[in-house]
């Protein structure tokens, strides 16, 4: 069966009689946030030897038939056990192997053993996704980058955990920096935490000067930086800033996200304008709200650039990502060249201006 995205947290809460779960996307955090969760929910348990057991899914290239030795084997103890496959999208060729050994499972699943096999980002229409979306034993859920809404609940929760809230600033700067990898941005939490003293810190308010101080060491500035470039037409910002993005191991396709969430908000910015919004009320309804720093910047990019240009910046992007993910041209060329071509489209919408 297919589980959507609105639905995943509750499924996961309650995954019912199924036999098998499959997470895949361009999250891994995420994927691997939920085959721990859904491990322990199992086997109470992440490290039990007896009710946990961890394959490369390459295994099932050379021994399909060890997909059904492991759904049948019970754990020593008592308690359901969980077999856990991962990697299922090493190559092309794996995919489909994985799909096929589950799906000739499905015809006839024998043994108690609860699987969870984790893939990247193989596109809803693979073989092995629609393997799992046809088994009423199975379930597939895909794992997307968190957007606004699920990021700041995401920041509120893990710091409540802790004893702590954001004050708007600080939760508006967070949600603008998180958000690639939702593994990435708990541990981020986690250390701004630590910052401010855990739960029982005398002061449990952060504030953006915390969060500025406490995870101003990662590249998320010069992420800004070369955003908002790509938005002011800057040619020479854009090669500066992406090649000290690119030196320091950055990936192109969280780049490449980046600049798709940025514009996706110029486009609803400009959209509430149509509507016969003013510019300052536009700005007031985006969520989450703009960091003050790059507001006359997001306002001056509102103004510039049309609905038909901002359109055709995320189809420049939405390409670049196909092409760096399908192909086997450079990601780091690729990416270049679509935030160049997107950047001289801005610089003619500021001269037309």
């Amino acid at each position: 069966m297919k589980i959507t995205a609105n639905r995943a947290d509750g499924f996961l809460a309650r995954p019912g009689d199924v036999k098998a779960v499959l997470l895949f996307g361009p999250d891994g955090g995420l994927v691997r946030e939920r085959m721990n969760a859904l491990t322990k929910l199992i086997a109470q348990s992440l490290d039990d030897p007896f009710r946990v057991a961890e394959f490369s899914a390459s295994v099932l290239r050379d021994d399909p038939g060890r997909l059904g030795d492991e759904a049948a084997s019970m754990s020593f103890g008592g308690g359901r056990r969980v077999v856990r496959w991962r990697d299922a999208d090493a190559d092309g060729r794996l995919e489909t192997t994985v799909a096929n050994a589950f799906e000739a499972f499905f015809e006839n699943p024998i043994g108690d053993s609860f699987m969870i096999i984790t893939a990247g980002d193989i596109g809803a229409r693979a073989k092995l996704v629609g393997v799992f979306e046809a088994s009423d034993h199975a379930a597939a859920i895909a794992c997307y980058a968190d957007d606004a809404r699920t990021l700041e609940g995401v920041i509120r929760d893990t710091l409540k955990t802790q004893g702590l809230t954001a004050t708007p600033d600080a939760l508006a700067w967070l949600s603008e920096r998180l958000g690639g990898d939702r593994e990435v941005s708990r541990r981020e939490m986690e250390k701004l935490a630590m910052y401010k003293g855990g739960p029982g810190a005398k002061d449990r308010t952060v504030s953006e000067d915390d969060a500025r101080a406490c995870i101003g060491d990662t590249s998320a500035f010069e992420m800004d930086d070369l955003i908002y470039a790509v938005g002011d037409g800057d040619h020479g910002a854009v090669q500066r800033v992406y090649g000290r993005l690119m030196g320091e191991g950055a990936s192109p396709i969280t780049i490449l996200n980046a600049a798709a969430r940025h514009f996706l908000r110029l486009h609803e910015t400009r959209g509430r304008l149509n509507d016969g919004k003013s510019l300052e009320q536009a700005l007031m309804a985006l969520r989450p709200p703009l960091f003050f720093k790059v507001k006359p910047r997001f306002q001056h990019q509102a103004g510039t650039w049309s609905e038909a240009l901002i359109v055709r910046a995320l189809d420049l992007l939405n390409d670049a990502e196909l092409q760096a993910k399908s192909t086997d041209l450079p990601a780091e060329a690729i990416t270049e060249r679509a935030l160049m071509q997107i950047a001289q489209a801005g610089a003619s919408a500021r001269r037309a201006r």
